[in-house]
């Protein structure tokens, strides 16, 4: 579930009760599906879909969302593991310039993070992934109307069509964690 409010912890606060959020940018199909499914999760507490940006080759901006959460309550790699399994991380198509298969980091730290993650979860697909690990070189958001897509409208065709399923095969996937 997605939370409306937050904590941030501030350099040189003497609060321990406040939050260090993390943030990771994810690419890997329509914004509005990687937005719903993030949007979805306890310990993630915002998400901001727009469009990411890159180094060369990969700087054309390509469809994203920005994922702000708390480490404490949901991990990195829970959130790429959610991502790789809620879309398609193994398919090439000629979109991938539109929909790029992506996991962008914010610094050198996540970069090896990333990459590690992306290894051991490796494993659980019967092809190789296809998803990226790039520099987040920009992020324009979407306009205001666009954002929370599937929650101001989960009964508009789109919604129904790709992001349903995509939510489905996540409580799946969460409940096969469960077990």
């Amino acid at each position: 579930m997605m939370h409306s409010s937050h904590t941030t912890k501030l350099p040189g606060s003497a609060t321990n009760d406040v939050t260090k959020l993390a943030e990771i940018t994810l690419g890997g199909g329509c914004h509005w599906c990687i937005e719903a499914v993030f949007q979805s999760l306890s310990g993630v507490i915002k998400v901001e879909q727009g469009f990411a940006q890159s180094a060369p080759p990969c700087d054309s901006w390509s469809e994203a969302a920005r994922v702000s959460f708390d480490p404490e309550k949901i991990s990195e790699e829970q959130l790429v593991r959610v991502h790789l399994h809620t879309h398609s991380a193994t398919k090439a198509h000629s979109l991938r310039g539109k929909y790029r298969s992506a996991l962008y980091f914010h610094n050198h730290n996540q970069q090896q993070r990333l990459t590690e993650i992306l290894t051991v979860l490796g494993i659980e697909f019967f092809q190789p992934l296809i998803t990226q690990i790039l520099p987040l070189q920009g992020f324009k958001a979407s306009p205001a109307q666009y954002q929370n897509y599937y929650q101001t409208a989960p009964d508009r065709p789109f919604c129904q069509v790709y992001i349903a399923p995509k939510l489905e095969k996540l409580a799946r996937l969460l409940e096969d964690d469960k077990s």
